[in-house]
Formats: C-alpha cells, structure tokens, sequence
C-alpha cells in the first residue's frame, strides 16, 4: 500500500479480469472520488447489514453506502493492520459502485479498509466506478479526436529527431488525453438485466 499506485487504472484491470465484476457492454468512468456531501459515511451508511432498509423515499434520495457484505469490527485483525495505514495516510482506496436506482454506492471492494478509516475518524478514500451514456455522438467526437491526434504523431515522426522531440510528443500525448478528459461523463442510469432462466 505504500507504493504509488494509480488506483484507477489497477481497479480497472481487476475488474477486467474479474469474471463476476460489474461491468458490462458499455461506457464506465472509474476515478478518485474526493467530495461527498455530510452523512454518507456516517449517518447514510448502512451498518445494519442485511436487515437494514433503505430511506429512498425522502426528497433528496438516498446517497448512502451500501456494503457487500458486513463491515468487519474495528478490533477485528485486519482492521487493526489497516488502521496503522490510515493513520499513516498510506491506506489504499476502496472500490465504489454509483448504483443510480438506488440512488448510492455499493461498496465493492475494501471493507476491512472502510473500517478501518471509519476507526481512525475519517471516511476512506474512494475509487468511484460510474457507469457513462455510451451514445453515438460521443463516439463520432471521440474518433474525430483520436484521427486528429494520429495525424499529428506521424507529422512529428516524419521529423527529423532534434532536442526537443520526446518533449514535443509528450505534449501532444497530454492534449490528447485533455481533450478526452473534457467529453462527457455524466452518470447514466444502471440497468436492470433479466435473471438467466434456468
């Protein structure tokens, strides 16, 4: 956990290989969420587990955190482990799933971690996966600005090599990614899937 992880891109490769994940045909966006509004982690998260029920019916919805599983007693062995991480700020993120008819997250992964951040007095750090409109005018745009980019990497390859090329292409790697970045992400709604008929 002390290493510099980029968690994102490591929770996007778990969950790629994972055979039972989330994920399914579509677009996800899967980055560090910082900011939640007052409650979630506390008062929103749901510690009665499985007998809890879900408040959804107030104005504003629910928000809240739904585990997986229960979340382990802050005395439990791997919490104690964990929590030396967290008071150290070397604790690594848990894994939250936007599940829009719930109107919260399922906690994926990382509940010896949640609890161990709880114990320590602060909510954990987040790896948020959100599942995004995949529609065809996101494609189109994105393919014009792929085409766009692979146009001015082989201009600059067809350079000679001078001082500053490896520089020149970073920079150009770097708009690229920022233009990408800039396309729209907002969450869309999780679908409801028929169970498989036996």
């Amino acid at each position: 956990m002390r290493a510099r992880t980029n968690w994102p891109h490591q929770y996007a490769r778990w969950l790629e290989d994972s055979a039972y994940g989330p994920l399914h045909v579509g677009r996800w966006r899967l980055t560090p969420r910082t900011v939640f509004a007052p409650g979630i982690w506390d008062c929103d998260l749901v510690r009665d587990w499985p007998d809890a029920t879900l408040d959804m019916l107030c104005g504003g919805g629910w928000h809240g955190v739904l585990p997986l599983r229960p979340l382990p007693a802050p005395d439990a062995p791997r919490v104690k482990a964990y929590r030396k991480h967290a008071r150290e700020g070397t604790l690594a993120p848990v894994l939250l799933w936007w599940v829009s008819f719930l109107d919260g997250w399922l906690l994926v992964d990382g509940h010896d971690r949640a609890a161990a951040a709880l114990a320590e007095g602060a909510p954990p750090e987040c790896v948020e996966l959100v599942r995004v409109p995949d529609d065809g005018a996101w494609r189109a745009t994105a393919a014009e600005i792929t085409e766009a980019h692979a146009q001015r990497v082989v201009r600059l390859a067809a350079r000679p090599d001078g001082p500053h090329t490896a520089r020149q292409r970073q920079a150009l790697d770097r708009g690229y990614a920022d233009v990408m970045s800039t396309l729209p992400y907002d969450a869309d709604a999780t679908p409801l899937f028929e169970p498989p008929c036996e």
